[in-house]
């Protein structure tokens, strides 16, 4: 291998990512953009709900639960209804988030000391989001049958439950692998659709060589654009950080890597550049819905589990997300590191198989 032949490969796809305008607002701007709009947008919290409230019982007990429900934070609108009818139909329609039914009898048992049971009726098309607003309910409720004995919550690492500390630094994990997986995966496909790609398996350049040069950018790449995720979060979010920036930055590199063998197996089977984006997107979309930034591994059917395991994503979030917040202990960081290890040793031991089979 030569390494003055090798730098300059390493150049050549450096000044053709960058040179190009469409490439670079492909590359620049939109990450950018998805970390401003997903930082905000990419919420659990339930605000504004609309809840419609049909009340049976004019006590106070009845008046007092109806009033802590209409001022909580979560509820942007109240609705009240009249009968049963009226709360269907908001249902329905699609008008109300949750219905909210308190029988006449509500006041008697409150004051009696009894169990106090009120009726919720959900928007099951809005599952999660009615969800949610139930467990807001719920703690509404809990509270007011326990006003002599309050009960505390706390929630450990975020106590407000800010969810930019969760979802900012999952971001500096799915953008760059965005970006890694797109700058591979352009890399060999663009050579073929441009011509380059015969002078290429001419040139006194080893098939090492041209597989070097074309992963090595995409790392840089995809490394450059998580360390200003993980910037970002620092400075611009405010995300407490606890763990340690080396043990991150290694892990950062090593998830890159990882995800470099995945793209140049697309590049290397792609004959354009609209069939390798077109595959990142086929890849990229099941590898961050099954990778517990949406739905908890654990949650999944054990088939699934395992191959979550197998996606770099998987381990480097759980990097991310205690390297921020848990002050994550070196032997957890290890334990996921070397699961990366083993993806990338795997994906470009694949990539390169595929393409030296490409380039003879």
């Amino acid at each position: 291998m030569n390494g003055s032949r090798l730098l300059a490969q390493i150049i050549k796809e450096l000044l053709s990512l960058l040179r190009d305008p469409r490439a670079r607002a492909i590359l620049i701007l939109p990450p950018l953009l998805q970390l401003m709009i997903f930082s905000f947008a990419a919420t659990l919290e339930v605000r504004n709900a609309t809840v419609a409230v049909f009340n049976e019982d004019t006590g106070q007990p009845a008046q007092e639960f109806v009033t802590d429900v209409t001022s909580a934070g979560f509820v942007g609108h109240v609705i009240t209804v009249h009968s049963r009818q009226e709360q269907d139909e908001l249902i329905e329609q699609g008008r109300a988030l949750l219905t909210l039914h308190i029988p006449e009898d509500f006041s008697r048992h409150r004051l009696a000391g009894q169990p106090a049971p009120v009726q919720v009726i959900l928007d099951g098309q809005q599952a999660n989001a009615a969800q949610v607003a139930l467990s807001y309910l719920q703690a509404i409720a809990m509270e007011q049958g326990n006003r002599v004995e309050p009960m505390v919550l706390r929630h450990a690492f975020n106590p407000n439950l800010i969810y930019q500390w969760y979802v900012v630094p999952s971001l500096s994990g799915i953008l760059s692998m965005l970006i890694a997986l797109a700058v591979t995966a352009l890399s060999i496909s663009r050579e073929r659709e441009l011509g380059t790609f015969d002078q290429l398996l001419v040139s006194p350049t080893t098939p090492l060589e041209i597989i070097l040069a074309k992963c090595l950018p995409a790392v840089l790449m995809g490394f450059v654009m998580g360390s200003v995720m993980i910037t970002a979060a620092l400075l611009l979010f405010q995300v407490p950080f606890t763990g340690s920036l080396l043990w991150l930055a290694g892990a950062l590199v090593l998830f890159i890597i990882s995800v470099v063998g995945i793209g140049l197996m697309v590049s290397a089977v792609s004959e354009t550049q609209q069939q390798a984006i077109l595959g990142v997107f086929a890849l990229a979309v099941p590898m961050v819905l099954m990778s517990g930034f949406a739905t908890p591994v654990e949650n999944m059917p054990d088939l699934l589990q395992w191959m979550a395991q197998a996606i770099p994503l998987t381990h480097f979030l759980v990097i991310v997300q205690g390297s921020f917040l848990k002050s994550i202990p070196a032997d957890v960081v290890i334990s996921h590191l070397w699961p990366l290890a083993l993806i990338a040793l795997v994906t470009l031991s694949g990539a390169t198989l595929v393409v030296r089979k490409r380039l003879h």
